[in-house]
């Protein structure tokens, strides 16, 4: 097991990184807010769909009282 992280290692050398026009990463990081507004629409039609939705309001209800509010 300990032998696998050389050849790794290895392959990952040889490999050349696509363009992000031909379906690659591009180079830079995703800015949080991005990642945010793609993430949160997915999480609300789950939060719907398996009936979370009435949790998460009784979470922020408890976390508002909690605060004073």
């Amino acid at each position: 097991m300990a032998e696998t992280a050389p050849r790794t290692a290895v392959r990952a050398q040889g490999r050349k990184a696509a363009p992000a026009s031909f379906g690659g990463r591009p180079a830079g990081r995703r800015h949080p807010l991005v990642a945010t507004a793609m993430v949160l629409p997915l999480a609300a039609l789950l939060a719907v769909v398996f009936g979370g939705w009435e949790a998460v309001v009784t979470q922020a209800s408890s976390v508002g009282v909690m605060l004073g509010r």
